[in-house]
């Protein structure tokens, strides 16, 4: 069997999507963030529980910070991934004139 390909992006992707949205000050909290995603994105109908489940997770790994009952996003989060840049091709060098 082939595995399961889900209608919608990664958690961590969504969440991140939804506070950066949202802009709180302090953090977006839980409800917030659920209504956000049910909003634009395609989810199955216990995505709340899998959600507080990955809202933990992205704790541990230091993607998010909790603030009281909110969410900020981590260093990890904030710093997007950086697309390596191109080295300039190396210049020829002209051929001298010969006499």
């Amino acid at each position: 069997m082939p595995p399961k390909v889900s209608a919608h992006p990664k958690y961590e992707d969504m969440v991140k999507a939804a506070i950066l949205a949202l802009k709180d000050r302090n953090g977006s909290s839980v409800p917030a963030i659920a209504k956000y995603l049910a909003a634009n994105y395609k989810l199955p109908d216990n995505f709340k529980k899998i959600l507080s489940t990955q809202l933990k997770n992205l704790v541990k790994s230091g993607k998010l910070l909790k603030v009281k009952a909110s969410y900020k996003l981590g260093e990890a989060l904030k710093k997007a991934p950086k697309k390596p840049k191109k080295k300039a091709a190396p210049k020829k060098k002209k051929a001298a004139k010969k006499p």
